[in-house]
Formats: C-alpha cells, sequence, structure tokens
C-alpha cells in the first residue's frame, strides 16, 4: 500500500481554550502520582512550547523551568540536534527490535559512546526506556549473576528510606517511599531497607563527617542482620533526587564502598537523576567517588526528548553473563530503540560540544551554591545544599531551634502555589524546595531564578504570618 499524507491535527487542536483543554484532559488523561478528583476541580496547566530552559502555557504564560521537566532536559528545550537526529532515523529506520539475534546501528554505536564516557570498568549497556525499568532490570541481573556463581541464595537487595528507583513493582520495591509502598502490597519479597543519610533529621548532635560513616555503618548492620551469605546488592542514588536533593556528608559513599567490598556484594549506583552532568561530573558515582559494578541511566541520556533507558554493566558482572551465563531471559521491545539511540546520541555529542559537564562543574554549579547561600538569611530557610545543578532549600519555623512546621500544614506546598503563580517551577518534597534546572542555564539565568525563588519565599512567609503559623 502507497503511503498515505493525513492532515496533522495541530492546527485544529491549537484553537481549543484553556479551559476546553482542561476538561478533555480531566474526561480521559489520568496522571501520575495525581488525586485523579482534584485535579479534575482544579484542572491541569496547560504546558504548550518550550524554548531554552522556558516553558510557555496556554495562556501566554512564560515559565522558567527549574526541574529541567523532570530533571531529564540536560541541553534545554529546542535543540535542533536532536530534533534532526529522530528525524533522520524515522525516515531510514523507525524501529527495529534486539531480539533474535539482531541489532541497529545506533544502538551499537550509542553503547560505543556510553563506554567512551563511563567510568572504565563500565563497557557494555543493557537497554531499557526508563529508569523505573532499568531498576527492575537490576533485580533480574543481580540475581542471575549470583545464580551463575552458584550462590542462588543471595536475591537480598538492600535500598534505603526515602530513595526512589521508580515506580514499577520492582523499581518502587527498592525504593524506601512509604507512600509507595502502602499502595499494591510493596514492597516485593527480598528487598530491605536502611535509613538515609539526611544530617538535618538523623545526624543532629553529630559533625557531618562523622555523621557519614555513622550513616554508611547501617548498611554493615543491615548485612550481618539479613545474612552477609544472602545479601546481592546494595543501590543508592549518589543524591537522592525525589527524596529532596539528600546530599550525603562526603564521608558517606567512600565508607559504603568499603562495606560492599568487605562483604563482597554488589553496588549499583542509581544514576537515572545524577548522570549525565548533573552533578559537575558525567556521573555521579564520579563525584561521591565509588566505583560501582551496575549503573542505571534514564532521563538525561536523551535530554528527555524521547524515551530510552538502561543498565551499565561493569566488568565483574559482564564476565560471568557473557562467559557463563547463556540465555538471559529479560528485555523489552524497545530495548535498543534506534530513534531513541539516534537521539541520545546527538545528546551526549551535544554535551560534549558545548561542554556542559565542565560548565556545571567550573562554572554555574559553584555559582549557584554561592548564591543558594545567601538565602539563608532568609527567616524560613533552615538550611540549603546544592551538588552541581541540584539545590535544596529546607523551610522551618524556627531557625534557630531547627524546628520544622507541621507536616499537615503542607507549608512546601503553599511556597510551591507561588512559584507557579509567579513562573517558576520548583518542586516540593514536604517543605524541602527543590530545583535541578538545564544544564545550559547561564549565571545571569541563575541569578534571574534566585530573584523568582526569593519572591516566592516572601510571598510564603507573609502567608505563613497570616495563618497565625509563625
Amino acid at each position: 500500500m502507497s503511503n498515505i499524507t493525513i492532515q496533522a491535527p495541530a492546527a485544529v487542536a491549537s484553537k481549543r481554550s484553556t479551559r476546553e483543554w482542561q476538561q478533555a484532559d480531566s474526561a480521559h488523561f489520568l496522571h501520575p502520582f495525581t488525586d485523579f478528583a482534584s485535579l479534575a476541580k482544579k484542572g491541569s496547566r496547560i504546558i504548550t512550547r518550550a524554548e531554552g530552559i522556558y516553558l510557555w502555557d496556554s495562556e501566554g504564560k512564560k515559565i522558567l523551568d527549574a526541574m529541567s521537566g523532570l530533571w531529564c532536559v540536560n541541553v534545554g528545550y529546542g535543540q535542533q540536534a536532536l530534533i534532526d537526529a529522530a528525524t533522520r532515523q524515522m525516515k531510514e529506520l523507525p524501529f527495529y527490535n534486539a531480539f533474535f539475534q539482531t541489532a541497529t546501528p545506533p544502538a551499537i554505536e550509542l553503547a560505543e559512546l556510553l563506554a567512551q564516557v563511563s567510568p572504565p570498568q563500565f563497557q557494555h549497556v543493557f537497554y531499557s526506556s526508563s529508569g523505573s525499568e532499568s531498576n527492575d532490570t537490576i533485580v533480574r541481573m543481580v540475581r542471575r549473576y549470583w545464580d551463575i556463581l552458584g550462590q542462588p541464595e543471595r536475591q537480598v537487595i538492600i535500598g534505603r528510606q526515602n530513595g526512589y528507583h521508580g515506580s514499577t513493582m520492582a523499581g518502587a520495591s527498592l525504593g524506601g517511599m512509604s507512600g509507595m509502598h502502602a499502595q499494591g502490597g510493596l514492597p516485593i519479597p527480598n528487598i530491605v531497607h536502611i535509613d538515609q543519610p539526611y544530617w538535618f533529621e538523623n545526624g543532629k548532635g553529630m559533625d557531618p563527617a562523622e555523621f557519614g560513616k555513622v550513616a554508611a555503618g547501617w548498611l554493615e548492620a543491615k548485612i550481618l542482620e539479613v545474612g552477609p551469605e544472602k545479601v546481592a546488592a546494595f543501590i543508592g542514588e549518589p543524591v537522592q533526587g525525589a527524596g529532596g536533593v539528600i546530599v550525603p556528608p562526603s564521608t558517606y559513599w567512600p565508607e559504603i564502598q568499603r562495606i560492599c567490598d568487605q562483604y563482597g556484594i554488589l553496588l549499583v549506583s542509581d544514576e537515572v537523576i545524577c548522570g549525565f552532568g548533573r552533578t559537575g561530573r558525567w556521573f555521579g558515582c564520579e563525584t561521591m567517588g565509588t566505583k560501582p559494578d551496575l549503573m542505571t541511566f534514564a532521563k538525561g541520556v536523551t535530554s528527555g526528548y524521547v524515551p530510552l533507558g538502561g543498565v551499565m554493566v561493569g566488568d565483574r558482572v559482564a564476565k560471568v553473563l557473557i562467559e557463563q551465563g547463556g540465555d538471559f531471559n529479560h528485555g523489552y521491545t524497545y530495548s535498543g530503540h534506534p530513534v531513541a539511540c539516534a537521539v541520545a546520541i546527538a545528546n551526549i555529542k551535544l554535551i560534549q560540544q558545548l561542554k556542559l559537564v565542565e560548565h556545571v562543574r567550573e562554572d554555574v554549579g559553584p555559582y549557584l551554591a554561592q548564591q543558594f547561600a545567601t538565602l539563608r538569611d532568609h527567616p524560613l530557610v533552615g538550611s540549603t545544599e546544592t551538588c552541581g545543578l541540584m539545590g535544596a532549600i529546607l523551610l522551618v519555623k524556627d531557625k534557630a531551634k531547627g524546628e520544622t512546621f507541621a507536616g499537615e500544614l503542607e507549608v512546601g506546598m503553599v511556597c510551591r502555589g507561588h512559584c507557579f503563580g509567579n513562573g517558576l517551577i520548583m518542586r516540593a518534597v514536604g517543605d524541602r524546595m527543590i530545583i535541578a534546572p538545564p544544564l545550559v542555564i547561564t549565571r545571569a539565568q541563575v541569578d534571574e531564578m534566585m530573584a523568582l525563588i526569593r519572591r516566592c519565599l516572601d510571598l510564603t512567609l507573609a502567608d505563613v504570618h497570616a495563618k497565625g503559623w509563625l
């Protein structure tokens, strides 16, 4: 059958009003992590276009996207190189699978490129379409590794409270989000958790360096509790992202590495948020000084332009899987999708061309840290912390006592409302206000963002006073 040209509906669709979009949305679209009834009453924000670090909604309002979409638009919006890569690949080969001993050139070329930018122990990649799928793959791959080695009793994977590794059954189980575990009978068997290295919550009275070692020691205690012969791996984000940008003390990760080495368990670095320059290195494990056996990635590998994820498989694991493993009965229809891989190649090459990793490490990352520190004079700000282009502001009731607001007041959500109302995308995790702007952000744009943040803090402070919460 010859190709048939179908007129795109965009010209008609663009004539809809915001209210019409919202009505259609509430009638048909169930959003992730959403109270459906509440959103239907309020109506969604309708985002219609984007460029650089900015979004525009259906009312024409300009918004500074300080969250890079969802931690992913590292190179910013509207990069023609990525658009062209997708277009070329769609014309040449829009899809073929990686089953049946078959590969496509973009999947192979991307694998080579990923090996070049990853730490030297990583020479192999297993593709998925998301971070959640990547972390599901970890569960299968880690347990398969130990099974091949004749230690099938090594089933237990240790994660962290308030860690986030996706929302699939395995990903949500690896993570330690209590709200997610409350739905769906999670976690699945043989996944356990230790507490997070959050000094403000768990380390008061200790020097941060001392606390880092204490927090890492919780891993050893859990290994001994479970039984070292039963523990397969430990998984963690270099910096906990969705948990509120929890930056561990510098002593934490080296001690985690020592413990994993001592007991012979695999170390898994979840780089879905931290990878591809976010922390000022290509991967967060490099910033934290660890040498993981496996790394999961997604988001920044394509800057979110199309879905792609995967697992970088270190030599220790790859050698066993390749030389002794036989069939690995796991995979996805879209593993190594040629269009996604073509976009990822263009994205990584653009990161290299624009020297964005260096830009974060040597320029805007330190500048953001400097500017964030100036917020500590604000009456609501109890602490600030940054790592590369990730930042968190803790809102408190009493700075001197370190007293936080009652959780039911949802002061963070009050602040987030002011951010949305004043042209700024900033996320609230409890009363921690967090950012992760595109890596292309300039110092002038950091200043613009900081002015918006301070304005929203002032408006939140006025609200808190008016409600009698202070």
